[in-house]
């Protein structure tokens, strides 16, 4: 016997679901494709994708969604995400295949939902944390879970009744130097290497090609920092 759906939800998490929330809709409304994964939870992934196939009520907009459940999320993920879309997740803060996905997300240009209960993921390893604090095992097996991507469901659809607010402000230069438009450190996830001390490279911008000569031998998948046409440092995969 399950435990029955909690009837309510604390203050920071309601917050969180919208935030989350209204990311979604702005996503979406700039043509997103939402990629669902749950490695060790299959199910819940295809539930999202379900539920955002569908409009939420008749008349409603039908979102583009795609649950991917096969044995390489990672893989999956990096030839079919594309820049702007959105990886939701729903997973353990300890399940290494999700904790991969999110390390690359910023270099991929992709938003990040992460669902999950007991400990939590380090602070900014995901865009959007939807976490219960619940340690029981069991809770992913319950209505808990569902019930906050049943709220994130409606209330995405909540905010495309405020058209205003589906495009995000646009960021002013007005400082000298503009940390937003200026060459800083940039993530790149390694996509070939050259005999030439080069290599290309994917960052939220697109692909580029890159000097090496600062790093050392590197190989595809690998995580490097990206400045003025160098990469000028490695990502440990234990960094989170």
């Amino acid at each position: 016997m399950t435990a029955p759906v909690r009837p309510d939800i604390a203050v920071e998490l309601a917050a969180d679901l919208a935030s989350a929330s209204l990311a979604l809709a702005q996503r979406f409304s700039c043509g997103a494709t939402m990629w669902c994964i749950a490695p060790a939870l299959t199910p819940h992934a295809q539930h999202i994708a379900v539920e955002f196939v569908h409009p939420v009520i008749v008349g409603k907009r039908a979102l583009p969604a795609v649950a991917l459940t096969g044995p390489d999320p990672l893989g999956q993920l990096r030839v079919s995400a594309n820049t702007g879309d959105v990886v939701i997740a729903v997973a353990g803060a300890a399940e290494n295949d999700v904790r991969a996905v999110m390390r690359r997300a910023p270099a991929w240009g992709v938003t990040t939902i992460w669902i999950g209960n007991g400990d939590r993921p380090t602070p900014g390893a995901a865009d959007h944390v939807l976490w219960l604090d619940d340690p029981d095992p069991r809770l992913p097996t319950t209505g808990d879970f569902v019930l906050l991507y049943h709220l994130l469901w409606e209330l995405t659809h909540v905010c495309f009744e405020h058209p205003g607010l589906l495009v995000p402000p646009a960021q002013e230069c007005t400082a000298e130097v503009c940390i937003t438009c200026s060459d800083e450190g940039r993530l790149a996830e390694v996509v070939s290497v050259a005999p030439d001390a080069t290599a290309t490279v994917r960052t939220a911008q697109g692909r580029e090609s890159v000097a090496t000569m600062l790093t050392g031998p590197l190989a595809p998948g690998d995580l490097v920092v990206v400045h003025a046409g160098m990469a000028i440092g490695t990502i440990d995969e234990d960094d989170t």
